[in-house]
């Protein structure tokens, strides 16, 4: 049954990332998340040490590939799983663990190029951070933006700088908004990561970091749940009762609120946090997640309300 949103053929009530994929490409297109061995300025010690206080050792990417394999073995094999599930479709190698444009520009094409030549592949996700784009690596992603389908995806999680400081994220916003303005300047497409539930953030906050987003218009936008994993600095904020985790209830409303600020016209790619089974310590309702998503689309229907339903309100 057809929602009646705009950007939807079936159910949804927000535009959704299979939904813009099989419209642009015509078909099933597989995220194929990959780790190309780069470290980040907040673990090396050039901005900070320890990484954000979420961030597990696979520098978010725990779903990516091994990083000693190489990216080629690495694409082939989870190539290979996805096709298990989905017969047939295309391909778009999603750069994940850590910052992935943090390196001369002359790296990334040497990590980035092979993949890229691979029968059916469309296109390319490269996840950094705002203030790791420099004018080489500018000019590297301007090309790679003529030439195949490219978003880059930056780690913002909150518009807020005091959460910022908490969780140890070593920007501001302000930096992360120049990072923003001249990958658009550039005309590339932008996914922007927000986390839900991040310590000292309540609802008015969360709606408020998603309000500022979305009138940023970008391409994509992915919305976290924040999840607790082992080996983080988070696991002892927890243990030390400096944290509450939402709830299942709490953080529906909260998405489904979320989504009536943000424009139409943006894609959302995800609307729940990952944890691995034996490494997630909470929220583990969170490992349902399509109990979850059916639990938002449900919200979605008995508010009677969809993506940007509010986008032109207050909050």
């Amino acid at each position: 049954m057809n929602s009646g949103f705009l950007y939807s053929d079936d159910n949804k009530r927000y535009h959704t990332w299979n939904y813009h994929l099989r419209h642009k490409f015509g078909c099933k297109v597989m995220k194929i998340a990959l780790n190309a061995g780069f470290t980040c300025p907040n673990i090396d010690g050039a901005k900070g040490r320890g990484g954000c206080t979420y961030c597990s050792p696979a520098g978010s990417g725990d779903f990516a590939g091994d990083p000693a394999d190489s990216v080629m073995r690495q694409f082939e094999d989870i190539k290979e799983r996805m096709h298990r599930k989905w017969k047939s479709g295309k391909y778009m190698p999603y750069f994940q663990a850590h910052t992935n444009t943090y390196a001369a520009a002359e790296v990334l094409r040497s990590r980035f190029e092979r993949v890229l030549m691979q029968p059916g592949v469309v296109g390319i996700s490269i996840a950094t951070r705002a203030d790791c784009l420099a004018e080489d690596v500018l000019e590297y992603l301007s090309e790679l933006n003529e030439r195949t389908y490219l978003i880059v995806e930056l780690g913002l999680q909150s518009v807020f700088d005091e959460t910022g400081e908490r969780i140890n994220r070593c920007h501001t916003y302000a930096e992360f908004l120049d990072g923003y303005t001249a990958l658009r300047d550039r005309g590339i497409n932008v996914c922007i990561h927000l986390i839900n539930g991040l310590p000292g953030e309540d609802k008015g906050m969360m709606l408020y970091s998603a309000k500022t987003v979305g009138e940023l218009e970008p391409h994509c936008v992915k919305l976290h749940l924040l999840h607790v994993l082992r080996g983080t600095a988070m696991e002892r904020e927890l243990e030390e009762g400096r944290l509450r985790l939402l709830e299942k209830d709490e953080y529906v409303d909260i998405i489904v609120s979320q989504l009536e600020l943000l424009p139409p016209e943006t894609v959302i790619q995800r609307l729940t946090g990952d944890g691995g089974r034996d490494s997630l310590i909470g929220p583990l309702w969170s490992l349902k997640k399509f109990e979850v998503l059916n639990a938002i689309d449900k919200e979605l229907e008995r508010r009677k309300t969809y993506q940007g339903a509010k986008y032109k309100e207050g909050i």
